[in-house]
């Protein structure tokens, strides 16, 4: 059904009909529910911090019954968390926060830990990329210059073998 055709659909209901269809459609389907959810009860602070939480869990996880756990380093958690982000609707200016942080909290990572696998730098760099480039979209680079650009500082402190990947990005929103 194209949207045209459901604009048609819906508006051949009453008021109480489309109330009931979209009842239905909240009892039926937890993505209906939980936008409602965050529709009239945002709690931005308080799902950014969660998903802080989880994504730092990926690098330093959280120890239990004595025993220290194996950080698991994927990017996937924190991808999860930003494009649900960005299908409630959340401010801009919290995702670009967040997809900030998740490059940070594997750079503080990177710095204690020797990674060798490529994957995770390239990987980090995808991030870096989507997160510039969102910003941008949204008009809120400007005030995440500081961050941008200490991750940036940090791929040469670490010698990261694709820093100059970055340098490129740094080069084009600098002009």
């Amino acid at each position: 059904m194209s949207k045209r055709d459901l604009k048609k659909y819906l508006s051949e209901l009453d008021k109480e009909q489309l109330q009931e269809q979209i009842l239905e459609l909240y009892d039926k389907f937890s993505a209906v529910k939980e936008y409602y959810d965050f529709v009239f009860n945002p709690k931005e602070d308080k799902r950014l911090q969660e998903a802080k939480l989880k994504i730092s869990n990926e690098y330093f996880p959280i120890a239990s019954s004595g025993k220290k756990k194996r950080a698991k380093l994927r990017r996937s958690v924190a991808q999860k968390h930003i494009k649900h982000f960005i299908t409630l609707g959340v401010d801009p200016y919290i995702i670009v926060d967040l997809m900030l942080f998740s490059i940070e909290i594997a750079q503080a990572y990177s710095a204690e830990n020797t990674i060798n696998q490529e994957a995770f730098y390239k990987s980090m760099f995808n991030s870096f990329e989507q997160m510039v480039q969102f910003s941008i979209a949204n008009g809120v680079i400007s005030e995440f210059q500081n961050r941008i650009n200490a991750v940036f500082q940090e791929t040469i402190e670490q010698k990261w073998k694709n820093k100059n990947d970055f340098l490129q990005i740094i080069e084009r929103i600098d002009t």
